[in-house]
C-alpha cells in the first residue's frame, strides 16, 4: 500500500486491489480565504492522472476544503463509486447526486465493508451538531497486509473503535487550527495573543492524545494548516510564532512528535509514504518515504515561510481579485429573506432559541456605496427584524456582500459557507455559547430538527435512571462520569486533572478544551453548560 499527499486533507490510497481518492481540494475555499498550504497547484502530471482515475472516492464531509465542488465537478466521472458516511440525514448524498454522481456505497458506522476483492474500509462518523448536522468522518483502509487511518479533522469520541481494525501502520490527522476563534474577535492584543496561545496549547493536546491511543507506527501531520493569500487575511498565517493566530505549520507538530518518541512523517503535496510488507523486513524499514523534491527545497519551505507565501500569493492574486469582483452586490430585500427564511426555523426551535435566550445582531456591513443594514435575532421572540437599538449580547460585523451571497445561494451552513472564511468581526459579552453557532449551522429544516433535538437532550433534567448507563471513572484522584457534557468525549481517553498549586483544581476534557470546576462540576468554559458529575475518590 502506498499514500500520497495531495495536500491539506487530500490523499490518494493506492493498493494492489485498487485506490481510493480522498477529500481531495484544489479551488480556494470559503470565498477565497483558505489555501492549501504547501501548495498543491504543481503535482506532477503523472499524479494528476493516478487522482482523476481512482477506483473510489471518499469524501469526509461537506466543509469546503475537504468536498471541492468546482473540483469534483470538471475532474471526476460520473460513475465513480462513491464511499459514503452513514450519517444520520443524507444531505452528503443529495448533494453529491446534485453534482451528477450516481454510484454510492453507503456504509454504517465502524462496519468493515469490502469494497474490492483484498479491499476493506470502515468508516467513523461524528453526527454531533457541533461537527455541523451534516457529520464529520475518518476512513480506516485495510489492505495489503497494512492498516491507514486517515482522521483528517474528524474528533471521533472513541478511540478504541479506530484502532479495532488491528494495528495502525498510517496514522493522518489534523492537529493546526480549523475556526475563526479567536482572531476574528474583538479584545486587546494581549488578550487575543494568549487565546490563540491557548487554543493552540489545546490543539496539540488533543492531537497527541490521539497519537498515545491509537499507537501508529508512523504519524503524518494532516488536514491544516491552511494558509491565507489575500492581503487582508495575509496576517492570519504563522510565520515564527509571535503572531496572534491558530495556525501552527507541520515542523511545530513534528517537532513534538519526536520529543514524545512517536514517529512523525513530514510530507507535502506528492509526498508518497509506502508501507513495505516483504517477509523478513526489518521494521525500520517498514516505511518509506519519497518526496516530490529535494529534502532541502522541502525544508526551504518552512524554513522561509514568508518568502514562499509571497511568491505563492503573486500567482494567484489574479484570481483573488477576481474572485471578490464577483462577490453578490446588495439588494433590497435582504431583511424580508432572512424573515421567511428564518423565522419558520425560529418556531421549529424553542429550546434551542431559550438556550440562547438574547438577541444576536447581524450588521450587514456596507461599503463601496452599499447601505449598511443592522438586522437583529430575537431569539426569546422567534423573530427577525431591523436593529432599532435594543440591547445584545453577540453580534457579527459581516461584509453585506458576502451575507447577499450566502443568503442568495440558501446556504444551510453558515459556518462552513460563511464564517470560515474569517471575512467578519465578532463581539460577545460574556461566554462562549454553542447554540448561537448550533443556530448558524442549521439552516434548513432537516438541519434545525436535530439542533434542536440535541438541545432538548442536553438541557432535560438529569435522570440517574436513564442517563447514567456507563459506570463512573476514575482520574487523578476524582471519580467522574464517562463522558464529557458537552459533546459526550469518552474522558477516559480525553479527561485530566489540572492544577497551577494556586488555586482550586480544574477537569479539562481535552478534545475541545473545556473546562469543569473540580469540586463543584460547573463548567468553567460555558456557564450554560450541564455540569459535570465529579467527586473526590
Amino acid at each position: 500500500m502506498q499514500v500520497t499527499s495531495i495536500g491539506h486533507a487530500g490523499m490518494l490510497i493506492e493498493t494492489s486491489a485498487g485506490s481510493i481518492l480522498c477529500d481531495p481540494w484544489f479551488e480556494p475555499a470559503f470565498f477565497g480565504s483558505w489555501f492549501p498550504f504547501p501548495r498543491n497547484d504543481q503535482l506532477s502530471d503523472d499524479l494528476l492522472e493516478r487522482i482523476e482515475n481512482a477506483d473510489f472516492l471518499y469524501v469526509s464531509h461537506l466543509h469546503g476544503d475537504h468536498h471541492d465542488e468546482a473540483w469534483l465537478s470538471r475532474h471526476l466521472r460520473r460513475d465513480i463509486p462513491i464511499l459514503l458516511p452513514g450519517f444520520p440525514t443524507r444531505e452528503q448524498q443529495r448533494t453529491l447526486a446534485a453534482l451528477g454522481f450516481t454510484e454510492f456505497i453507503r456504509t454504517a458506522d465502524t462496519v468493515e465493508v469490502e469494497i474490492a476483492a483484498g479491499l476493506r474500509v470502515a468508516i467513523h462518523i461524528e453526527s454531533s451538531i457541533t461537527d455541523g448536522p451534516g457529520g464529520d468522518s475518518a476512513l480506516v483502509v485495510m489492505a495489503d497486509d497494512a492498516i491507514v487511518v486517515d482522521q483528517n479533522d474528524c474528533r471521533t469520541n472513541d478511540l478504541g473503535q479506530l484502532r479495532s481494525h488491528g494495528p495502525v501502520d498510517l496514522h493522518w490527522l489534523q492537529f493546526s487550527g480549523a475556526i475563526w476563534y479567536p482572531m476574528v474577535y474583538e479584545m486587546d492584543d494581549a488578550a487575543k495573543k494568549a487565546a490563540c496561545d491557548a487554543k493552540v496549547d489545546a490543539q496539540f493536546a488533543r492531537a497527541m492524545r490521539y497519537v498515545e491511543k491509537i499507537d501508529a507506527r508512523a504519524v503524518v501531520p494532516s488536514a491544516g494548516p491552511p494558509c491565507f493569500l489575500d492581503p487582508d487575511l495575509f496576517g492570519l498565517n504563522m510565520m515564527d510564532g509571535t503572531e496572534a493566530t491558530i495556525f501552527p505549520d507541520q515542523t511545530a507538530f513534528l517537532a513534538m512528535l519526536e520529543s514524545a518518541g512517536h514517529h512523525g512523517v513530514s510530507n507535502i503535496p506528492g509526498t508518497t509514504i509506502s508501507i513495505h510488507n516483504a517477509v523478513g523486513i526489518d521494521h525500520s524499514e517498514r516505511i518509506s518515504v519519497a518526496h516530490p523534491m529535494p529534502e532541502a527545497e522541502v525544508e526551504a519551505i518552512f524554513r522561509d515561510k514568508r518568502g514562499y507565501l509571497t511568491n505563492y500569493q503573486a500567482d494567484w492574486m489574479p484570481w483573488i481579485d477576481e474572485m471578490k469582483a464577483g462577490w453578490n452586490p446588495p439588494s433590497t430585500d435582504l431583511l424580508a429573506s432572512l424573515q421567511q427564511w428564518w423565522e419558520p426555523l425560529l418556531d421549529m426551535a424553542p429550546t434551542l432559541r431559550s438556550q440562547v435566550g438574547t438577541n444576536v445582531v447581524l450588521r450587514a456591513m456596507g461599503g463601496a456605496g452599499a447601505e449598511q443594514l443592522d438586522i437583529v435575532i430575537d431569539f426569546p421572540a422567534g423573530e427577525v427584524r431591523l436593529h432599532a437599538g435594543e440591547p445584545y449580547a453577540f453580534r457579527f460585523d459581516i461584509d453585506r456582500r458576502l451575507v447577499e451571497t450566502v443568503a442568495a445561494q440558501r446556504a444551510v451552513d453558515w459556518s462552513n459557507s460563511l464564517l470560515l472564511s474569517c471575512r467578519f468581526v465578532a463581539w460577545r459579552d460574556g461566554e462562549f455559547n454553542e447554540y448561537v453557532y448550533n443556530f448558524f449551522k442549521s439552516l434548513s429544516r432537516e438541519r434545525m430538527k436535530r439542533a434542536e433535538a440535541e438541545a432538548a437532550r442536553k438541557v432535560a433534567p438529569f435522570d440517574p435512571d436513564t442517563m447514567a448507563v456507563e459506570p463512573d471513572i476514575e482520574i487523578g484522584g476524582y471519580v467522574v462520569q464517562r463522558r464529557c457534557p458537552h459533546r459526550d468525549a469518552d474522558l477516559e481517553a480525553f479527561g485530566e486533572i489540572r492544577s497551577d498549586g494556586n488555586g482550586p483544581a480544574e477537569f479539562v476534557c481535552t478534545l475541545h478544551g473545556w473546562r469543569f470546576d473540580c469540586d463543584t462540576g460547573a463548567c468553567l468554559t460555558s456557564p450554560n453548560e450541564t455540569p459535570l458529575r465529579i467527586r473526590r475518590a
